[in-house]
């Protein structure tokens, strides 16, 4: 039971260095900025702020199709794997003859 309860000690710790790893890493993030790609979305014209989302849209459309489709698929295929036994598993578990 000792054993048990170190563990469980360990991994609350772990979570709560991850959450607040997670929590301290959002202003480096920010920081990553290019200050000339800034200045000049900033002072660009309304036509230059059109393109620039357009071409956001079209590099993120193609990893979230993908996205979606390898999330379709694992939802279809969840249960693929150990729905079945075949006749040697059956002699394991006589329980679950068919």
């Amino acid at each position: 039971m000792r054993k048990f309860l170190e563990v469980r000690t360990f991994r609350f710790i772990a979570l709560a260095c991850l959450i607040l790893l997670a929590l301290a890493l959002p202003p480096v993030a920010y920081s990553q900025g290019c200050s000339l790609c800034y200045t000049q979305a900033a002072s660009a014209s309304a036509r230059l702020i059109r393109a620039l989302k357009s071409g956001i849209f079209v590099l993120v459309l193609p990893p979230l199709c993908l996205l979606g489709i390898f999330a379709r698929l694992t939802y279809l295929r969840r249960n693929y794997f150990g729905s079945s036994l075949s006749a040697d598993d059956s002699a394991i578990d006589p329980a679950r003859n068919h």
